[in-house]
């Protein structure tokens, strides 16, 4: 088989990295994100239940996580942060300059543009919200009991952007996440908010690196800090992987491959794609797997708030005096402010016209800024394909295209596996029909299956 027929993942890094805000676009069908549960087929190992992502092709968000590009500077985030005439505000995980990618900056971003409108505007005033993803969410649970009148307009046919849960009992023990999900210790408010819920999690403790040679031992993160630690003593920016390079590491060494792949399934970019000053947040070592519908999560802080679904937004005209947003259906209404919480991607692709032109700074860290590619598949099976008491898999060597898993078993007795995926590999993954996603899995976890595979 070659590389090609391979296969990638999507979802959320292990810091939490897929986002949450949601995305409108002036495209009037549905996403195509959700793919789960097709039949595919094949002669080797079927599982009982079956369920990908596709992300970096899904027109309402056209990528899964923003990243910092080598030669970026992280303060550009805070520009496309800023308030345009106190008209049009700005939140989503893109504008977070601490954490950004992961679902904590989604909802932190939510509730710094809330707060901006709420001191901006007074009551009675009506308030437009461009996305029911975490952001928007987080924005509505402010703006809505300060007796301003809000209105959320979502381009899909669902809440929750970003994060999605495919929820099916007869398929699954707990629900398929196939967009944000995962997140660290660290993610104070992301976690206060599932524990206001009672969402059960699982930690993800161990880990294990294998080849079809057998065993390998780990590459530690420390590997790639102290390289990031040296070239931010440098006159200039380089990529992640100059960093490495520079200090000594050798590129082309497999399990180093299989930890940037790691950080690519994070960050959503490859090494060569990133900022050692200003690099992504290096791979939980222990990250926190939720286990239960993260839509209720959003839907909790959007409480009773109208929210118009299959309503993207085509053009936002803002002055002095308001905004007037024009629908894909040609429709246009006025509002007197507006949060916009639409993914990079859509503004990057100008799925959502200005008019007049947003600022400088806001349309220079909309074009500097990249964002990220992460994909993520999720196999049930009727019992483990092998006895692992390690939680998280890297592949080493070979020709995966899928060298992230997550091994569900240990944590919670059902055999679930969760590949994760970064970059190229993940764009590449997002153009596979269901049955080459599923074969490239397979095929992927071959050094796993082996006979004597640790335990």
């Amino acid at each position: 088989m070659t590389r090609r027929t391979l296969l990638i993942g999507a979802g959320a890094g292990f810091v939490g990295v897929l986002l949450a805000s949601c995305t409108p676009e002036p495209v009037p069908t549905p996403t195509r994100t959700p793919s789960p549960s097709p039949q595919p087929t094949g002669d080797t190992i079927v599982p009982l239940a079956f369920a990908r992502s596709a992300w970096t092709t899904d027109p309402f968000s056209l990528g899964a996580a923003s990243f910092t590009p080598v030669g970026v500077q992280k303060s550009v985030r805070g520009s496309l942060a800023q308030p345009v005439v106190d008209r049009v505000f700005f939140a989503g995980e893109a504008t977070d300059d601490e954490q950004s990618g992961t679902l904590e900056a989604a909802l932190r971003s939510g509730r710094r543009a809330a707060a901006e409108v709420r001191d901006a505007s007074g009551p009675g005033e009506r308030i437009a919200v461009i996305g029911a993803g975490l952001a928007g969410a987080a924005a509505v649970s402010i703006l809505a009991g300060t007796d301003r009148e809000v209105t959320v307009f979502e381009a899909r046919e669902r809440v929750g952007g970003r994060i999605m849960s495919h929820v099916d009992e007869k398929e699954w023990p707990f629900p398929a996440q196939l967009g944000g999900w995962l997140h660290s210790a660290q993610d104070a408010e992301w976690i206060e908010q599932l524990n206001s819920l009672g969402i059960r999690s699982a930690v993800l403790a161990s880990s294990a690196w294998r080849s079809r040679e057998g065993v390998v031992d780990p590459v530690s993160t420390e590997t790639v800090a102290s390289a990031v630690v040296t070239a931010q003593e440098l006159p200039s920016d380089v990529s992640l992987a100059q960093a490495l390079s520079d200090a000594g590491s050798d590129l082309e060494d497999p399990a180093l491959a299989a930890l940037l792949a790691a950080v690519a399934a994070a960050a959503g970019a490859d090494a060569d794609e990133l900022s050692s000053w200003f690099p992504p947040s290096l791979p939980a070592a222990e990250p926190i797997a939720p286990l239960a519908d993260l839509d209720a999560v959003v839907r909790d802080l959007l409480g009773d708030v109208r929210v118009s679904l299959s309503s993207p937004i085509a053009r936002i005209v803002y002055d002095d005096a308001g905004v007037s947003l024009a629908m894909a259906t040609g429709e246009s209404l006025s509002f007197d402010r507006v949060i916009v919480t639409a993914p990079l991607g859509v503004l990057q692709s100008e799925g959502i016209e200005f008019s007049p032109a947003l600022p400088f700074g806001h349309r220079g860290a909309i074009a500097a800024l990249g964002m990220g590619r992460i994909e993520t598949v999720w196999l049930r099976f009727e019992e483990p394909l092998v006895e692992s008491e390690a939680e998280i898999w890297h592949v080493v060597g070979g020709d995966a295209l899928i060298r992230t898993w997550m091994n569900l078993a240990p944590a919670t007795g059902e055999a679930v596996l969760v590949g994760v995926v970064g970059g190229a590999a993940a764009e590449e993954f997002a153009a596979l029909d269901d049955d080459g996603v599923l074969e490239a899995a397979i095929a992927s976890l071959a050094p796993f299956m082996q006979a004597d595979a640790p335990g």
